[in-house]
């Protein structure tokens, strides 16, 4: 029962007491049954005043309430004259006015916040309290290949290799991983309180080009003082040998063996400067000097230019190119130096007789050249492109060494990566 009712119960029952008790004066005092008569006109009246002043305020707070309840904080109340009133009205309107602005400054802050993890450089994942997918921003989907139907997944159903090991990962920690060995990533747990209990989100950082770059200018500092300082050694000592060579061989007494181990020593510098050429030639590769040209047609170009190679060892060249100009902006030289590489890397995969197939394919423009050769051993796979890393026993390994800065500077994606069955591809998206 409402407290209005029970006032209007209260009211009604002492007043019909009254009415009744007054009834028995009626015949001996008539004066006083219409004096008490007019008694309780009057008490009626100020029954209602009393109840104006209690109950308007308390139905003030109840409609207030439901306003809140309803999240309608655009209401304001307009002042009665009561002085008690017209307080309530005043606490109850600044505090709609504090709520409505608190309100629009966290709906700003959240519309901030959300653009902010949108546009953000590294990849964002929100979890729920069960560690489900509750918000991912555009970059992580990007990274994980993902895009559409993740709402609400458990972060261990994606297979992704990125998240592979996510599981692992303790909050407040993270873990750097490595892709075909040029493309590094950090994955960091996290959480922030969510209605008093944690919640974790991860956050995925690309370091690739940080990294790249760091080593780029790592090794390029060691290549330039190996190189100055072989450079000297190697021009004072060939003069000195070809020196004592002319002296011998004016005198046709001298043992020829001795002409001949100098000549080696001279041969074996001319190597050693070569070598360091050979590592010299990535740190001065000049930035791409790009121009429009049709892919296909320098793809031919540089198979034409291995065909020799190929055939030599009973290697088949396959295409399955567009039949039509494909145009892109490229450094020809630089291209055609990559793809060099490539095919020369393919060739030495093959042991002997064995198909290599060119692809190309459009929106986005992509190249895969796959081998059907032995593939990559796995202790290499984390390792490819690993500055001057070769899985040959005399390898420099400045071939892909070279291949990634060309592409790099082409901003081209790029992998190699073992065929399901037999080989390896790599791969070039522009």
């Amino acid at each position: 029962m409402t407290i209005k009712i029970r006032y209007f119960i209260f009211i009604i029952i002492i007043h019909l007491v009254i009415i009744v008790l007054s009834f028995k004066l009626l015949k001996e005092q008539k004066l006083y049954f219409f004096l008490i008569e007019i008694g309780v006109i009057i008490s009626l009246f100020f029954a209602y005043r009393i109840y104006k002043s209690f109950i308007e305020p308390l139905q003030f707070l109840a409609a207030g309430a439901d306003a809140i309840l309803d999240k309608d904080f655009s209401i304001n109340y307009v002042k009665t004259g009561s002085k008690e009133m017209d307080k309530l009205v005043d606490v109850f309107n600044n505090m709609i006015k504090n709520i409505r602005k608190e309100r629009v400054q966290v709906e700003e802050q959240h519309y901030f916040l959300q653009n902010l993890i949108n546009a953000s450089p590294s990849g964002i994942i929100i979890l729920d309290y069960d560690e489900k997918i509750t918000d991912m921003n555009p970059k992580a989907m990007s990274m994980l290949d993902i895009k559409e139907n993740w709402q609400q997944k458990d972060i261990q159903t994606l297979s992704h290799p990125l998240l592979k090991d996510i599981s692992s990962i303790e909050i407040g920690a993270y873990k750097v991983v490595s892709l075909q060995g040029v493309e590094q990533f950090k994955i960091e747990v996290s959480h922030f309180i969510h209605r008093g209990f944690k919640r974790k989100f991860i956050l995925i950082q690309e370091l690739s080009r940080e990294i790249l770059a760091a080593e780029k200018r790592a090794y390029g500092k060691v290549i330039r003082m190996m190189a100055h300082e072989v450079n000297n050694s190697i021009g004072a000592i060939n003069s000195i040998l070809n020196s004592s060579i002319e002296y011998l061989e004016e005198d046709e007494n001298q043992d020829q063996s001795i002409k001949d181990a100098l000549q080696i020593a001279v041969d074996r510098n001319y190597n050693l400067n070569q070598f360091m050429r050979n590592f010299a030639s990535v740190i001065r590769l000049p930035q791409p000097h790009l121009e429009r040209v049709d892919i296909v047609s320098i793809v031919k170009k540089v198979a034409d230019l291995m065909q020799h190679q190929a055939s030599e060892r009973n290697i088949k060249f396959t295409f399955d190119f567009p039949n039509k100009i494909i145009w892109c902006q490229l450094d020809t030289q630089q291209i055609e130096q990559a793809l060099v590489n490539i095919i020369k890397n393919a060739l030495e995969s093959i042991i002997q007789e064995g198909q290599i197939h060119f692809q190309i394919t459009e929106n986005p423009l992509c190249l895969k050249i796959s081998d059907d050769g032995e593939g990559i051993n796995k202790e290499a796979v984390e390792k490819l492109f690993t500055p001057f890393f070769s899985t040959k026993p005399t390898g420099q390994g400045v071939g892909l060494t070279l291949i990634r800065e060309i592409l790099l500077n082409h901003n081209a994606q790029f992998s190699l990566k073992n065929n399901i069955n037999k080989g390896a591809t790599f791969e070039i998206k522009y």
